[in-house]
């Protein structure tokens, strides 16, 4: 009796984690994952930026990282490991320091930034730019932009604005709701009562997202996942057809994007498969390298899967602020510990 319950004290004090393989879903990710970028051009136009001299191949620039430079040692003369494949942002700092110089060596300094097959160069703070700087650009047919932002602002601006068109992306057939603040994916193969769920759970009051195709992308290993834009807050449902949630349920009933917090994936109940009934290990799936929290839901007549997916997003809540009931209860059994309820908020 000890050794078991060593073994079983063993296996509560140390989580056990495993990543999950879903054909269905591994299948749908390796369809439809791309790799981005994004035309100069288009950034320049979505942040508002002012063009003073544009290149010849302005329309053709293809940005790859979501990483600016200020070059401030390479306006100091210091060129090894230049990133020069990076948007380079002039600060006031990097500006005063350069006017700062004589004409000559201000000319020298700038060179050998524009002699590099740089981007473009971004001046902030809307300042004044020489002749001989945008001469400089003219010869070596380099764009030059301006912004009357700050420094530190226009750098934020750019790299969210990279970060989210260069983000790896994806798509896949389901649902994405927000549950109770939680953004819920539901899986699953067609006809298994997908969109039904989703429809019952916009009647309970929680907003849809997508329907049927969800746009994913990850960011700072988060997974974001919103609809394509002609599909956005319409539903499918078998037998009814389309129907458009925001206009029947209200405005407060849809959301254009959330963050992925955990995936449900609904499959037929199997009669031969012993399906999990503790909850007692952590199962994972990868989206995009980035691992979430894996359910697996059976379906069968009888049983309201929106009523457990609003369960497993309020239990998904209680996981993140690190209370696993299946755990603190097992705990109880198998110690004879006697808490009170309420200790389970602790």
């Amino acid at each position: 009796m000890d050794k078991n319950n060593n073994m079983v004290d063993k296996s509560l004090n140390e989580p056990q984690e495993s990543m999950v393989e879903s054909e269905t879903i591994l299948k749908e990710l390796q369809l439809g994952e791309e790799k981005n970028t994004i035309k100069l051009h288009k950034v320049v136009e979505r942040l508002g930026l002012e063009i003073v001299h544009q290149s010849s191949d302005y329309y053709d620039i293809c940005l790859l990282s979501a990483d600016v430079n200020r070059p401030g040692l390479q306006l100091a003369g210091y060129l090894e490991d230049f990133p020069y494949k990076r948007l380079q942002v002039i600060g006031s700092v990097e500006y005063t320091y350069l006017t700062g110089l004589d004409s000559k060596l201000q000319y020298e300094r700038f060179r050998g930034i524009l002699s590099y097959s740089i981007p473009a160069v971004i001046f902030s703070y809307d300042v004044d730019i020489n002749h001989d700087i945008l001469d400089l650009a003219d010869y070596y047919d380099k764009t030059v932009l301006r912004s009357p932002a700050k420094t530190t602002k226009l750098i934020s601006d750019i790299s969210d604005e990279l970060e989210y068109q260069l983000a790896p992306r994806s798509n896949v057939h389901g649902e994405l709701l927000e549950v109770f603040g939680v953004g819920v994916l539901i899986m699953g193969k067609s006809s298994v009562g997908k969109s039904e769920t989703a429809l019952d759970l916009v009647n309970r009051g929680h907003r849809l997202v997508a329907d049927d195709m969800v746009d994913i992308m990850a960011i700072d290993n988060k997974i974001i996942g919103e609809s394509p834009d002609n599909i956005r807050h319409y539903m499918e449902i078998r037998g009814l057809g389309i129907v458009n949630v925001r206009r029947l349920y209200g405005t407060g009933s849809v959301k254009n994007s959330t963050q992925v917090e955990m995936v449900i994936e609904l499959e037929q109940w199997k009669e031969d498969y012993e399906y999990d009934r503790l909850g007692l290990d952590d199962h994972y799936i990868e989206l995009l390298d980035v691992k979430l929290p894996h359910l697996v839901v059976p379906v069968r007549a009888g049983r309201n899967l929106a009523m457990i997916v609003e369960v497993a997003a309020m239990n998904q809540r209680e996981k993140n602020f690190g209370y696993n009931a299946a755990r603190v209860m097992t705990n109880k059994i198998f110690h004879k510990e006697l808490v009170d309820e309420n200790d389970d908020f602790e």
